[in-house]
């Protein structure tokens, strides 16, 4: 594509829009140039500009369209797939300013937010008001317009969905400066083809998104977190299917090696989950969540849960009921991949899907290709929805090398994720890193039908290129 340089003319015509709001050169900072995986490149904008409205993006848009000048949106920059690096330069939208809760409507549970709005934001907000956003992802201080822009999972996604089932409607800035209503605030809808779940996922390639109406639930009375050590990984995974044949249904099922929680811990400072009990050395934990609408019901269901575990060779199942230890628990499992970071020179990570009955075999396979390629690897999950994040470290090698082992370790884990039924992604996306992986899963024809779709929103190729299936 034959992209053009954005000139100082344009970036006045930028200032006439965004007085105030347009950085060049030295003022952009350098958080600007890569998101949360450095290792996918870095490349700085040529001009940032904090948006503040719909209005100024689709002006922005149509001089964009008009010069054929790449455009990335960008929320919180939390991404780890690369999908926010302005690999082309260009121009980056900070949406960060758009961080306003526009208005509740409690009668027919929804909320009206703008894009910049952060996940916690939003949680905590509607949690004073006795409703629930149900979405959670790990990264609590994302953007609500990048968790719908990548379609966020996160823990609660096996009881309330991901990200997706939470959008009732959006405003839309395509690439050409058009604004679109997208959906609407019922709660049913067969009228035509789905535009407004063609945005979601789309990771910012298609349009920019400048609103949002999500769905709210009113907030469960009650809630119980239990702690479930086993010995070995095979069988506490393999437990996670029986949950479900139990008829209990948790609002998270989370699984994580005991390497990975002692990194977590050394991360903290403080120690939070046993490493033997009744002496027997632990391995693997499940953490799992219940909640309902009144004390009784959830005690039931606890009680079943409990017996359960106990009889798929759970070492003992531990209620965290302090609410200390209910803040240790959560801290511990949303530190995760900072515990890593810091531990870790170089580091890359895919977070594959597979059905629930496949995720024990699946890491098996994947623990087995350490010694082949020369990496360690570290894995936790959301094991109720069998999305696997999957580290692999290096704190010895040059990157060059690193990232010659990563990829025949890629090839390997997604070839085994697709002959087991799964998928490359369950709630990162694609962004830049992952596209050859995407293709080589997906086959021709679906990628194909990808582009086309892209092409029929932005002909010009201006918005976020080279990213999910284009490549440049």
């Amino acid at each position: 594509m034959d992209y053009q340089n954005v000139t100082p003319e344009i970036i006045e015509q930028f200032q006439k829009i965004a007085p105030d709001r347009v950085k060049v050169k030295d003022e952009i900072n350098a958080d600007f140039s890569h998101d949360e995986m450095p290792i996918y490149g870095k490349k700085l904008p040529d001009v940032v500009i904090d948006v503040t409205s719909t209005e100024e993006i689709s002006a922005i848009m149509e001089i964009c369209n008009k010069h054929h000048i790449p455009v990335t949106p960008r929320g919180a920059g939390t991404g780890l797939v690369g999908g926010a690096v302005p690999v082309l330069g260009g121009v980056v939208l900070n949406m960060t300013e758009m961080n306003q809760i526009l208005e509740y409507d409690l009668e027919n549970l929804v909320v009206r937010v703008q894009p910049g709005v952060l996940l916690a934001n939003l949680a905590d907000d509607a949690e004073k008001k006795g409703v629930m956003y149900a979405p959670d992802p790990g990264e609590r201080f994302a953007t609500l317009g990048g968790n719908v822009s990548t379609n966020a999972g996160g823990m609660r996604a096996v009881k309330y969905g991901t990200t997706r089932e939470s959008v009732r409607a959006m405003t839309v800035v395509l690439p050409n400066g058009d604004v679109c209503n997208f959906g609407s605030a019922v709660t049913k809808n067969s009228s035509g083809y789905s535009l407004l779940n063609l945005m979601i996922g789309s990771e910012g390639t298609l349009g920019i998104i400048t609103e949002l109406t999500l769905k709210l639930l009113p907030q469960p009375k009650e809630f119980m977190t239990l702690i479930v050590p086993y010995e070995n990984i095979e069988t506490c995974i393999s437990t996670v299917p029986k949950i479900f044949m139990n008829h209990l249904a948790p609002q998270s099922i989370e699984f994580m090696e005991r390497d990975i929680v002692e990194s977590s811990e050394r991360y903290l400072g403080k120690q939070v989950f046993p490493k033997n009990v009744n002496g027997v050395d632990v391995n693997a934990y499940l953490l799992v969540t219940f909640d309902a609408s009144s004390e009784d019901e959830l005690d039931a269901m606890v009680e079943r849960a409990g017996e359960m575990f106990y009889e798929t060779e759970a070492i003992d199942v531990l209620v965290v009921n302090e609410p200390q230890l209910k803040r240790e628990v959560r801290e511990a499992r949303g530190s995760f991949l900072e515990a890593i970071e810091k531990e870790t020179e170089l580091l890359d990570e895919c977070d594959v899907v597979v059905p629930i009955n496949r995720i024990a075999p699946y890491l098996t396979y994947i623990k087995s290709l350490e010694e082949e390629v020369g990496l360690t690897i570290k894995s936790f999950g959301h094991a109720g929805d069998g999305n696997l994040h999957i580290y692999t470290c290096s704190n010895e090698l040059e990157e060059e090398e690193f990232k010659r082992r990563v990829d025949i370790f890629m090839n390997h884990a997604y070839d085994k994720a697709t002959e087991f039924g799964g998928l490359v992604s369950g709630e990162h996306g694609i962004g830049f890193g992952k596209i050859d992986y995407l293709e080589k899963s997906l086959g021709e024809t679906n990628i194909r039908l990808m582009k086309e779709i892209k092409q029929v929103f932005d002909p010009k190729m201006i918005l976020n290129p080279g990213k999910v299936c284009y490549k440049l």
